[in-house]
């Protein structure tokens, strides 16, 4: 925005109207000092406004002392401190006062029982629970005070804002009615799909709240940066999740809106894969300009936009399926510890929080059609106990291999196959796909075995799996932790055949919340991972300052 240009002094005064006759009688004397009195009481007026509106969008604030209030919806965060209009720091010098006051506080943060607590403006820290319960749910998070700014922008944006979180209410109200009054369960018309079984937590819960969010939710996404950083991604890799996720949100046209006065949250669309591409200095090891970029960009939206700074980023997300998400995200404290991010390497380990991130599937997409990869043949037609297939690297896969490799033919565990063995056809001929980890905790084999309809084992540490507020794992997998490594093949022939074919069977109703569509459809990758963020924004409350 240009600022208006000062006049000159000489410019100015020629614009004055001129004075002719009597102009020192006492008239005119008097005159003159009661005009410059209500000039200055005029500048006087508009510093003040403008001191208000500095302090309401948060650019000059300072961030805060966690303050820990008590509520049933979780704990409130309040920003109560500013920076009066007027001081000597610079912008600059105040948010370098902002980032260490911010460092100073995480260790708090981290260590506090209910998460931390940031008085302007009023926002709720994630449950610590992912799906909602009736617990999270009660009256007192809408009937806190909200004092309006003075400002008639500011006004009008806390107005919609308010009706927002209106909203929200009333859809917590609904899945809260659901998990309530069972007695009233009545399947909701749906054309399409209704969730049903031992493969979700909670199915009625989960449809209500997945309906609320297509009647409701809106994403804004931020229009700075420039392709291929921002705005783009990886469509045809490991790291497909990254870009499939961006070019989809970005030609959706239901829960995208073009107005961030409608939104409930922000995304942030840059790619860490590029970034780490067109960025990263090989072999460095060097993630400074990672996160520099990053950093600047969450500077660049919050000093043009009110968004960022009256959450802290707690309605913003970020989107990334390269291993150094957790790591490049950690370049602003914010988006480390309030934003959502969603990301592939979903390890607990390295600060992945599940109360306030989603764990974002692993995808490895070779072509535009993933019908290839789609089915499989029924229980009675898959000789092989169990297969597993790939690099040895990591915590897991060197014990794995030491056990099983060349071991038991119902084990079949190789590093490498022979030429001409399809990977996929052995999957397909497997009742069970071992899905260890590797350096990072995610592994694409777990949606590959979704796909063709073979029984994962899970192995690894710290891995939440994703959409595990919504499905329930258990019943379609086989979770072995790395110390059962040795009684492998025990573990899954003390599984029946009877309960195999019920776990099979629940892998293909799994299986069409991984399939990844173009255009996206009902209930799908794309439609799990927006519902993922859902849940944890109505797990926060944005509101104007008290």
């Amino acid at each position: 925005m240009k600022k208006p240009s000062s006049l000159s002094s000489s410019s100015h005064l020629s614009s004055l109207p001129c004075l002719h006759g009597n102009l020192c009688t006492r008239e005119a004397i008097f005159c003159m000092l009661l005009s410059l009195l209500l000039i200055s009481f005029a500048f006087l007026a508009v510093d003040s406004r403008n001191g208000n509106s500095v302090s309401w969008f948060s650019l000059e604030s300072p961030l805060l002392n966690p303050r820990v209030r008590a509520s049933g919806d979780g704990v409130l965060f309040s920003r109560s401190d500013s920076i009066k209009p007027g001081g000597k720091n610079s912008r600059k010098e105040r948010l370098v006062e902002l980032h260490r006051s911010e460092l100073d506080s995480r260790d708090s943060v981290e260590n506090s029982s209910h998460g931390s607590s940031i008085s302007l403006p009023p926002v709720a820290a994630p449950s610590t629970a992912p799906m909602p319960d009736p617990t999270l749910f009660n009256n007192s998070l809408m009937n806190d005070t909200i004092s309006l700014p003075e400002t008639r922008d500011s006004g009008r944006r806390d107005i919609k804002l308010k009706k927002i979180e209106l909203g929200l209410a009333r859809a917590r109200a609904a899945i809260r009615a659901v998990i309530q009054n069972k007695s009233s369960l009545a399947n909701l018309p749906d054309m399409d799909y209704v969730p049903i079984g031992p493969v979700y937590r909670n199915a009625y819960t989960f449809h209500r709240s997945y309906v609320e969010m297509e009647k409701k939710f809106k994403v804004y996404i931020y229009k700075e940066g420039e392709p291929p950083i921002f705005h783009d991604g990886p469509c045809k890799s490991i790291y497909s999740s990254e870009g499939r996720f961006i070019h989809s949100m970005e030609i959706d046209d239901k829960f995208q809106t073009r107005d961030p006065e409608l939104a409930h949250v922000y995304f942030l669309p840059f790619s860490v894969v590029k970034m780490v591409k067109l960025i990263y200095v090989p072999n460095s090891h060097d993630m400074g300009p990672l996160r520099r970029t990053i950093s600047d960009y969450i500077d660049v939206i919050a000093t043009k936009y009110p968004y960022w700074n009256r959450s802290a980023g707690a309605d913003h997300f970020m989107l990334s399926c390269h291993d150094w998400g957790p790591y490049v995200s950690s370049g602003h404290p914010h988006l480390f510890s309030n934003s959502i991010r969603v990301l592939c390497n979903a390890n607990t380990s390295e600060g992945f929080n599940p109360s306030k991130d989603v764990s974002l599937p692993e995808i490895n997409l070779k072509t535009d059609s993933i019908a290839s990869t789609i089915g499989g043949p029924s229980a009675s037609h898959r000789p092989i106990l169990a297969f597993f297939a790939g690099g040895d690297h990591g915590p897991i896969r060197p014990l794995l291999l030491k056990h099983w490799k060349n071991k038991d033919n119902d084990i079949q565990v190789y590093e490498y196959l022979r030429k001409g063995v399809s990977y996929y056809d052995m999957m397909r001929k497997s009742k069970y796909c071992i899905c260890p980890s590797g350096y990072e905790v995610a592994s694409p084999r777990i949606v590959e075995a979704l796909y063709l309809e073979c029984v994962p084992v899970t192995i690894g540490d710290n891995y939440v799996l994703p959409f595990s507020d919504v499905l329930n794992w258990k019943s379609f997998s086989v979770p072995v932790s790395k110390e059962d490594i040795p009684n492998l093949k025990a573990i899954l022939m003390s599984i029946s055949p009877r309960q195999y074919i019920r776990m099979q069977r629940r892998v293909k109703i799994a299986q069409r919340h991984f399939m990844v569509n173009s255009p996206p459809k009902r209930y799908d990758v794309f439609h799990m991972i927006l519902h993922s963020i859902w849940l944890r924004r109505l797990n926060v409350q944005v509101g104007p300052r008290d």
